[in-house]
């Protein structure tokens, strides 16, 4: 784990940019214009797991967005977690549609970001949990360019899963079916605040985020703005306990055709990431 001093160093006097290594500089014109400079888009991984929210990204996954969240998530850069809000609140204005949350008709209800939990050994072992920390600088972005925004960190961990480098799709969907949950108290609280919506630093298959989506799903009211594409037929089921994974089953096909036919329609601001896999971009070709 890092030494406080280290924290406070970078912070006084960043060592290198965390996208490319220059020295002196936080993150660097080139490497700020890979995370920020785009079009947050809306995106979908190929396969696309049952229970998928809406989700926007601001970024494409690698070379220096990579390296740059890697370092903020691996190495401790902790100053990194500014731009990287940044960008994450541009996927959530995407999210919010025309206006961004903005202007004369919106709400003035604040919109909820809910991080995905990271497991509770790898926040011991970074010293921090990244998804928070980036949704925290994202709701202060959102607020200071005019949506109201705060963080509910209601997610936690039920059970321990195994670690997701090296599974497929499919397994990473088995491995955390039903890992997730609200905290006691969460539910109240969501109902509370404003529109939920799920915020990551990263997308590569969407299991992470499908499964966080059941775990509110779970609690929420149908008529919140979390559901999305999701129709209330298919989050009544959820709710009964109808298998979110487990391709091959007969009640599994038919929910995922089901969850599929859901997830065509536009609207809802379901899930927000800072970058995604550059495949998941391709929907926006269609």
């Amino acid at each position: 784990m890092r030494g406080w001093w280290q924290d406070l160093t970078d912070l006084v006097l960043p060592a290198e940019c965390g996208g490319c290594g220059r020295p002196r500089t936080v993150l660097c014109p080139e490497c700020r214009a890979a995370l920020t400079g785009g079009v947050p888009s809306r995106v979908r991984p190929d396969p696309e797991p049952p229970g998928l929210p809406v989700v926007h990204a601001a970024a494409r996954y690698g070379d220096r967005v990579r390296a740059a969240l890697l370092a903020h998530k691996e190495r401790g850069a902790l100053t990194l977690a500014g731009p990287l809000g940044a960008a994450l609140a541009g996927a959530v204005r995407a999210g919010l549609g025309p206006g961004g949350g903005t202007g004369p008709g919106a709400s003035r209800a604040p919109v909820v970001l809910v991080p995905v939990p990271s497991a509770r050994r790898a926040v011991r072992a970074r010293g921090h949990d990244p998804a928070r920390r980036i949704a925290l600088a994202a709701a202060a972005e959102l607020r200071r360019t005019g949506t109201p925004a705060r963080v509910l960190a209601v997610l936690r961990q039920r059970r321990v899963v195994a670690d997701q480098s090296g599974l497929t799709a499919r397994q990473r969907l088995e491995n955390l079916a039903g890992a997730l949950e609200v905290v006691p108290g969460g539910a109240r609280l969501l109902a509370e605040g404003g529109r939920a919506v799920l915020v990551d630093d990263v997308m590569t298959t969407g299991a992470s985020l499908a499964e966080a989506a059941r775990a509110l799903r779970a609690v929420l009211p149908e008529e919140t703005g979390f559901y999305g594409r999701v129709t209330p037929r298919t989050a009544r089921e959820g709710r009964r306990g109808v298998p979110m994974t487990g391709v091959g089953r007969p009640e599994a096909v038919k929910e995922k055709r089901r969850a599929n036919s859901a997830n065509s329609a536009e609207g809802g601001a379901g899930a927000a990431v800072v970058a995604a896999s550059p495949t998941s971009f391709e929907i926006n070709r269609n």
